[in-house]
């Protein structure tokens, strides 16, 4: 489609305000995703690493369990 002048794309024939609208919702929902995405990726790595370092405890405490009954 070809316009005459920016005004025209903008108004988009009377339509412009639902395109520019839509195109604005879009963007918000597909950066919010990103956003919301980013965050469980961290919450995630902190969940593993804390299971990581509880297990780390649990096996130290396991031996020295162990060499204590010894």
């Amino acid at each position: 489609m070809q316009f005459d002048s920016l005004s025209s794309l903008i108004a988009m024939g009377g339509y412009g305000f639902y395109v520019w609208l839509s195109f604005g919702v879009s963007f918000l929902v597909m950066g919010l995703l990103v956003i919301a995405a980013k965050a469980e990726r961290r919450n995630l790595l902190k969940t593993i690493s804390k299971n990581q370092q509880r297990q780390v405890r649990i096996q130290k405490a396991r031996q020295n369990g162990q060499s204590a009954q010894e």
